[in-house]
């Protein structure tokens, strides 16, 4: 973080009142680009980001969206900077998706765009939205291919362009960018589905520019020196706050030194050494010992790692403080060159940033000893069509993408939750009356798993069953974790079940299944596809999807205890709608 000037000590009642008013921005900006978006990934799964950030690039505040982009924007915003920064105008509006340029996954589509002061001859801010979008190329429908191993396979990567240039979108750009160039590449197709993808970044466009209006009105109201005044006391603020965890931990650990390491499905480790310096209350968060960049797409650029540490720093906080650069400011980060975490330019990564990022919270949680695992996986599914024909001719289709829920960690004093996305994730799930309206697919099953979570004195969470029916033939793809290393448990506390994939085949002549006796019944056949497969199903064909449960903490007591696993879901009954995406859903009702 760029120096800071010499402040007076901020007035709380102001600290508070900028701390929901920057908030709020990005709220509104979450709100325009929801109600203007038309694709189901980002109008009801909810996977996008706003914030807002500083001149400096730094995160300033964010509303409660998606974690793993809130960390990794930053990033972004700040290459963009050091690229464009001396030729910065109003008018203009950047879009990236390069894990090389602060970027995430390739389907992570980040726009970025400069606040100018009232003059129009500094930038005092920038705003920045990031959806998930469901297709931009790559080799399979969904852009989220299992079987890659480079970064060509997974679809358009943009380092940087400047789509809308004094206030003029540049729509044959967005074309070369998403069609023409990823289809350069052998078996790779361009966007399958460009109409949509414009029209939700041209919501999100919309949304930075809502962003604009909104932060330009607070700076009317109090002057730009009150304002960025207040950004360095909210900052500064969340930076206390992380020292003060970080002196607790080490106190209630007995050590300055913790450590832990966890392993992905293919025997990778993820190894990290944390050391606290009291004094200070800093930290230095070490994952030497990690294993290699992998022949696969579970390696995890620097920004998703830098993502996960500040969500946990976060995360541990028993105070409301909005999630800003400060939470980082008392931690150093090493990651090995060269490791899984720190890969080349060229490595596969789409699933890096929606698996990887979830054993690095696990590792980092397990550490600082502050509860069970969680499922550490998002069971990606999807599935499509179009894309390269057998002449090479690029065919106009559709993809589908949604991440799945499973259980979430027990702690000291609490039962992990069943059928939730954990941790990096905030995401929805696609609503069944949607996801079968709108594409060919029947939803069979969609509910709890009953005793997939960890038994223990604090239960953990269970996954869910989720089985869907395909109407035609289609191509369909699944990209998850812990199918063979199940979920730890912490004090004693048992672990959570593995997850399972498994494709229920119907029987089809032209697949030699039939029968030799011609009487005998016609049975599906049960096929495990494990954790990352695609396959192209028939129609008639289900994809079973069972997702893994959590760990437990504390060792199991009798089955007269209190604590007692029981039918695992007695303590529903006194659930209440809490946490971001329901007091989301209040403040818009209210807005």
């Amino acid at each position: 973080m760029a120096e800071q000037p010499k402040y007076n000590p901020p007035d709380p009642i102001l600290l508070t009142l900028f701390a929901n008013r920057f908030m709020s921005v990005a709220e509104a900006m979450g709100r325009s680009l929801q109600q203007t978006a038309i694709s189901t990934n980002i109008k009801e799964r909810l996977d996008f980001s706003c914030a807002l950030f500083a001149p400096d690039g730094d995160l300033v505040a964010n509303a409660p969206f998606i974690p793993i982009h809130l960390g990794s924007m930053s990033f972004a915003v700040k290459y963009q900077m050091q690229l464009h920064g001396k030729t910065l105008k109003p008018g203009d509006v950047f879009m990236t998706n390069s894990p090389h340029a602060g970027g995430s996954h390739l389907p992570d589509i980040t726009i970025i765009s400069p606040v100018f002061d009232a003059n129009a001859e500094k930038v005092i801010f920038f705003t920045a939205s990031r959806g998930h979008h469901a297709d931009i190329g790559g080799i399979l429908p969904g852009s989220m291919p299992p079987t890659s191993t480079t970064i060509f396979e997974e679809g358009a990567n943009i380092l940087s362009f400047k789509i809308v240039n004094d206030g003029v979108f540049d729509h044959d750009g967005l074309v070369d960018y998403m069609v023409m160039k990823p289809s350069q590449y052998p078996g790779s197709s361009g966007c399958r589905n460009l109409r949509d993808v414009e029209s939700d970044l041209k919501a999100q466009i919309a949304a930075n520019h809502k962003g604009i209006q909104l932060i330009q009105q607070i700076v009317d109201d109090y002057g730009l020196e009150t304002v960025q005044e207040y950004m360095y006391h909210i900052r500064a603020n969340a930076e206390s706050s992380v020292r003060n965890l970080l002196r607790d931990v080490a106190k209630r650990a007995g050590t300055n030194v913790l450590e832990a390491v966890d392993y992905l499905d293919d025997g990778s480790p993820i190894r990290l050494k944390a050391e606290i310096d009291e004094e200070k209350g800093s930290a230095v968060l070490d994952f030497e010992g990690t294993g290699c960049e992998i022949r696969g797409n579970l390696n995890s650029p620097i920004s998703v790692v830098h993502s996960a540490v500040i969500y946990c720093m976060r995360a541990m906080l028993d105070m409301d403080i909005p999630l800003n650069a400060g939470c980082l400011v008392p931690i150093t980060v090493k990651i090995p060159e060269g490791s899984l975490l720190s890969p080349s330019k060229t490595a596969a990564v789409c699933g890096g940033n929606v698996l990887t990022s979830q054993r690095i919270v696990d590792v980092v949680l397990k550490a600082f000893h502050a509860c069970a695992a969680s499922q550490g996986c998002t069971n990606n599914l999807t599935f499509g069509a179009g894309g390269k024909d057998k002449d090479g001719n690029n065919i106009t289709g559709w993809g589908y993408y949604e991440t799945i829920a499973g259980g979430s960690g027990a702690g000291p004093g609490w039962h992990g939750t069943s059928g939730v996305h954990t941790h990096i994730t905030n995401t929805r799930i696609g609503d069944v009356e949607i996801l079968e309206r709108r594409y060919p697919v029947i939803v069979h099953q969609f509910g709890i798993r009953e005793g997939s979570g960890g038994k223990g004195k604090w239960r953990g969470g269970d996954g869910v069953v989720r089985e869907l029916e395909f109407l035609e033939p289609i191509q369909v793809s699944i990209l998850s974790e812990r199918r063979t290393r199940q979920p730890y448990g912490m004090e004693g506390g048992e672990p959570g079940a593995l997850g399972r994939n498994t494709w229920v085949k119907q029987p089809r002549k032209a697949d030699g299944d039939m029968p030799e006796d011609p009487d005998a019944p016609l049975k599906p056949r049960k096929i495990n596809i494990g954790g990352k497969a695609t396959v192209f199903m028939g129609k008639g064909d289900r994809l079973l999807i069972e997702t893994p449960g959590a760990g437990a903490w504390g060792e199991p007591e009798d089955e007269d205890g209190d604590h007692g696993h029981g039918c695992g879901h007695e303590h529903v009954r006194a659930w209440a709608p809490r946490g971001s995406l329901a007091e989301r859903e209040a403040a818009q009702a209210a807005f």
